[in-house]
């Protein structure tokens, strides 16, 4: 028979709460930047395929914010019910970061109402153009000061605790944390690529059913580089992150890794499984690679999780998100790659279906390596929520309710996925791109091409 735990029902809300508001956090984050980018290649080519990519995706990008605003909302609620003695201490020290990123929001929302409403409002295009900056900018720095929020949870400082009170609160320092660099970077570069790879998905799907137009095939062009070279600065990002765990958070890596004791060249272990007495079984193991991704140095001494007290260790099964988060991040850099090579060796068919099914695997594979990156990031921390000074049972509240919240946010968020999925196939189904450029841009006819 079901047993209520208070602490075990805060964090399943809280984890659906962010699973489901992560898609919606991260295409704001990223769709921005090529909508930005579409428009421009629009006009400096004087091309009306780009720049009605940019008005689409700016009509869908608004769909999706509404509801990261209902989502974003419902985690900030929830910090306070849900966390009220983690919040009591940690929200004197945070709520710096927490004010800023209300206040990039409404940036962002601001000037995306204008850039919305002013198309063909300017003589010169450039002028609408220069009107998706700041929403590039508020976008981003939301997700900055976001960040900095779980970077604090991960490194905290800024702050002295006596018993259950703050003093000699600096909120710079605590914004500013050492784990505040590699985050932000880790996430505003996987929110492009994952945004990017969404966008190439769509593309390339509807070139498989449809044998799509020049439209198509230039979108498609564009989000496959785009997100290429998001891939790889995410690959960069994930390099400086797990460096960082190793000075800062050694446990969270040594459990993400299974590495149990202390050695110089460790290797790095693959898949594999774990029995009862730790022991690693049917693993792909690189030797001494671990050093070299925690040191850059291939005989580096790396601290196994022997070092950890056994009560702060984190789950072992993070090593699973660890390796689903790395490999579709190398499945999607390598598939774009490819991708570039066909169309770039002039004999080889860059629309091969075989290359479009694997292009259009990457948007759903990505989201889900912001998932896995996401609970590996979260469970990684255990048994912490403000590490080294309290722990996830000393933070969360005692309400016995707390399962009847899940429920009810579990049927909000079914209403608001469909919701969102049905406005945005009506607003897409009954006007094909084909027939919006004729009616926009007569001189241009949107023709079909043979593959």
């Amino acid at each position: 028979m079901f047993e209520y735990d208070s602490v075990v029902m805060s964090r399943m809300l809280t984890s659906l709460t962010l699973a489901f508001h992560i898609i919606f956090a991260t295409i704001g984050v990223g769709v921005p930047v090529m909508i930005s980018i579409a428009e421009f290649i629009g006009i400096k080519k004087k091309d009306p395929h780009y720049t009605l990519l940019a008005r689409r995706w700016t009509r869908g990008f608004t769909i999706t914010v509404a509801v990261g605003v209902v989502t974003g909302t419902a985690i900030g609620l929830q910090l306070s019910l849900l966390w009220p003695s983690f919040m009591q201490i940690a929200g004197n020290v945070i709520s710096l970061p927490l004010f800023l990123e209300t206040f990039a929001f409404f940036f962002e929302a601001i000037f995306l109402g204008v850039y919305l409403y002013t198309w063909d409002r300017f003589k010169n295009p450039i002028f609408h153009w220069l009107l998706s900056l700041p929403v590039i900018i508020g976008s981003t720095m939301s997700a900055f000061f976001i960040t900095t929020v779980n970077a604090f949870m991960n490194t905290p400082q800024g702050f002295d605790l006596e018993g259950r009170v703050i003093t000699s609160i600096e909120p710079l320092a605590a914004m500013f944390n050492p784990a505040t660099p590699t985050k932000v970077f880790h996430v505003i570069s996987s929110s492009y690529m994952t945004s990017a790879a969404i966008l190439a998905t769509i593309t390339a799907f509807i070139i498989l059913m449809k044998k799509g137009s020049k439209y198509h095939k230039k979108a498609l062009k564009l989000t496959v580089v785009a997100t290429f070279i998001f891939s790889i600065m995410t690959a960069l990002a994930g390099d400086l992150s797990a460096k960082f765990l190793a000075e800062h958070q050694p446990e969270k890596l040594a459990a993400g890794e299974w590495h149990f004791e202390t050695e110089e060249g460790a290797d790095l272990i693959l898949f594999g499984t774990i029995n009862e007495n730790n022991e690693v079984e049917n693993a792909i193991r690189i030797p001494k690679a671990l050093s070299f991704l925690a040191h850059g140095d291939f005989n580096a001494e790396v601290t196994g999780l022997e070092e950890t007290p056994e009560e702060e260790r984190p789950p072992l099964w993070i090593h699973y998100m660890f390796d689903l988060m790395v490999g579709i991040g190398f499945f999607t850099l390598g598939i774009t790659f490819l991708y570039l090579v066909f169309w770039k060796v002039k004999k080889w068919n860059e629309y091969n279906p075989l290359l479009l099914w694997g292009i259009a695997s990457i948007g759903p594979l990505s989201m889900l390596a912001i998932e896995f990156g996401w609970i590996f990031a979260e469970v990684g921390r255990q048994p912490w929520i403000l590490r080294g000074y309290m722990k996830v049972s000393e933070g969360a509240t005692t309400s016995p309710h707390v399962d009847w919240m899940f429920v009810l946010f579990i049927a909000l968020y079914t209403v608001l996925a469909i919701g969102c999925i049905t406005v945005l196939r009506k607003m897409f189904k009954n006007n094909p791109a084909e027939l919006e450029l004729e009616s926009r841009y007569p001189q241009v006819a949107a023709t079909k091409e043979d593959d």
